[in-house]
């Protein structure tokens, strides 16, 4: 047996356990840092530390909290909060007590929020602040399995008029309440740990969904050891990585990395808010961090943006390093996929010399300097914006997962990755191709089922373990994994011919550098159309330089110009595509597309029912007076 086999077939029951012997193993090393923001409110926030001893202390208090709360096995403790250490510390204790966690995203309404909580039958909710606190008041006639309310933020943690005694406390007095049951039974936590069961519910994730309600995914707490373990294995990460984590911990993607941590040991830095990662990460001076397409993406087009903006030259000289940095990568990765060795010709390496010293030194200090890889998931990542970062030395490994996975399924190998594929599968993790081109998953990472759904989990989870992801994909001779679509997101025109959309929107996105989101459109029609969304700084730069300054977004994206320049972009989209392929019309939206409107899912998901829904009158318009077929 290999030694990976070994480290991931001896895995402990729980995530639990592996928390309690990194603390043992590693006391006094650094596990969290965390931003607290100037006394002043001004300046910049102070980072401070949690050893995993610390850490430890504070989880230990809250999981006896919970407990003398009258939490019980299996019991679900939601968390509904913005990412921050108090919410890894909260899920960490409730796993500890031997309850399962309830995610909720923050973003999320009052009625979705009260629709999760009864569905989890959660008893107690650990809410962000006083607005978290809002929604659970505004619900608690329809919650009578919620027992109490816990708010992080003392400020937020104020009873009202009707609420029952002691509904509302905060987290410190659930800590002091924990302290004191610990006084009186030191070992109640090692007990309770020492009781769970590798098949006991861990935690309940509610898939955002781009249709319908919310379904609930069970999973086990081996799923998170297992993820943990094979993590570990996987070697990408060590013990000697920083960590820089802002993704939503409500997401499967965010919470398998908590998971993953606590096998390596490395440190984490967390911090939620993505207006402070470009602040943040010249500060923290990752080596490490994960991130959705959208945000490599948003730095694609600002960067590209501010040398548009700085003049002609600069942004010639940008435009020319762009096009070494994908000529680069790919022969580099080509390179090694044959030889094993990352070489490329003399010429090319002197061309990206001087690209480097020109712009892509200044690329890499702006995400601390010392970033040694990016994990990009949750969606696909256009292969040019790719190559352009793995050009650049900020190397994005995509990967794949689904909730019902646990996220961590597939991953690219560090030094062999390749750009435009998710990489080898984790190990442990199975996978085949259906006959239809479904990608099907099996092993340790895959959920229990849907909450409450049996049909629901039969339509995609095989008696022998196979799970239908939904994706279609295909896989290279020597294990890579590609994916083209979702399964039901494949477009059929009227004349028969099958379209993927996502890879048209990639290919779009790595040509136009004004684009936030685009939803191509097309079944059932005899051509294809798209809705185009801008991303706001970028268009407002630009309008800038025409002397349009003073003009609100909505009339600057509704101008002539502004439909010229992106025809433009979308005849350059139109060469490198299949005739059947091609946009034959458009329409810029006058806004970008958001969470808020329910547009995207929370990990930045178009949900295309949504927006063909809401602007199904400019996908009418552009179809009028063509002859469907």
């Amino acid at each position: 047996m290999s030694d990976t086999q070994t480290l991931i077939e001896n895995r402990p029951p729980s995530v639990a356990t592996l928390f309690l012997e990194r603390v043992n193993s590693t006391p006094d090393r650094e596990a969290y840092r965390y931003p607290v923001p100037a006394a002043s409110g001004e300046g910049p926030d102070e980072w401070r530390s949690y050893t995993w001893a610390q850490a430890a202390e504070r989880v230990h208090a809250l999981a006896a909290g919970l407990v003398e709360l009258g939490v019980g096995q299996e019991q679900r403790v939601a968390v509904a909060s913005s990412t921050r250490v108090e919410w890894i510390l909260a899920d960490l204790g409730i796993l500890c007590a031997g309850a399962a966690t309830t995610t909720v995203y923050p973003s999320t309404n009052s009625e979705e929020t009260a629709y999760i909580l009864a569905d989890s039958e959660s008893r107690v909710l650990i809410a962000e602040d006083a607005e978290q606190l809002r929604k659970a008041r505004e619900c608690r006639a329809e919650l009578p399995n919620l027992a109490h309310v816990v708010v992080i933020d003392e400020a937020g943690a104020v009873a009202a008029d009707g609420d029952p005694e002691g509904w509302v406390l905060s987290l410190a007095e659930l800590e002091r309440r924990g302290t004191a049951r610990l006084d009186k039974e030191p070992e109640l936590i090692r007990e309770r740990v020492a009781a769970i069961t590798a098949d006991q519910l861990a935690t309940l994730i509610y898939t955002s969904g781009t249709t319908g309600r919310p379904k609930g995914v069970r999973l086990p707490h081996d799923c998170w050891s297992y993820m943990a373990r094979a993590i570990e294995a996987n070697g990408l990460v060590t013990e000697d990585d920083v960590q820089y984590l802002w993704l939503p911990l409500a997401h499967v993607f965010g919470k398998v990395l908590t998971a993953g941590q606590i096998g390596v040991g490395h440190v984490t830095a967390v911090d939620g808010r993505i207006d402070k990662i470009i602040e943040n990460l010249p500060v923290v001076r990752p080596t490490y961090m994960a991130a959705v397409p959208r945000i490599f993406e948003k730095v694609y087009n600002g960067v590209a943006s501010k040398a548009r903006v700085a003049g002609g030259a600069k942004y010639k000289i940008f435009q020319w390093a762009a096009g070494v940095a994908r000529e680069y990568a790919q022969a580099s990765q080509d390179n090694y996929r044959r030889t094993g060795k990352a070489d490329v010709s003399f010429g090319l390496t002197a061309k990206h010399a001087v690209a480097d010293k020109l712009v892509f030194t200044k690329l890499r200090d702006a995400f601390g300097g010392r970033l040694r890889a990016a994990v990009s998931g949750s969606a696909a990542l256009a292969p040019d914006i790719g190559f352009f970062f793995a050009g650049a030395g900020i190397h994005i490994l995509e990967g794949y997962g689904l909730t019902e996975s646990s996220a961590a399924s597939f991953v690219n190998p560090g030094e062999a990755y390749r750009t435009g594929t998710v990489g080898k599968p984790m190990p442990g993790t199975e996978v085949r191709i259906a006959d239809d081109g479904e990608i099907l998953l099996r092993g340790p990472g895959i959920m229990e089922g849907y909450h409450g759904l049996p049909e629901k989990t039969a339509e995609v989870l095989e008696a022998d373990g196979w799970l239908h992801t939904g994706d279609i994909g295909e896989l290279s001779s020597d294990g890579y994994l590609r994916i083209t679509d979702r399964k039901k997101d494949l477009i059929k025109t009227s004349s028969g011919k099958y379209i993927a959309p996502a890879e048209v929107e990639g290919q779009f996105k790595a040509v136009c550098p004004f684009v936030s989101n685009i939803l191509v459109h097309g079944a059932d029609r005899n051509f294809c159309t798209a809705l185009i969304a801008l991303d706001e700084p970028t268009v407002m730069g630009w309008a800038a330089e025409r002397g349009m300054a003073g003009k609100s977004y909505a009339e600057i994206v509704a101008s002539p110009e502004m439909t010229e320049l992106i025809d433009g972009y979308v005849k350059r989209l139109n060469e490198g595509l299949q005739r059947w392929q091609t946009i034959k019309k458009f329409r810029i939206l006058p806004r970008d597309l958001d969470v808020e409107h329910g547009e995207l899912t929370p990990s930045l998901k178009l949900k295309r029912p949504v927006v063909e829904r809401e602007y199904g009158h400019l996908i009418e318009e552009m179809y009028a007076g063509s002859r469907e077929a």
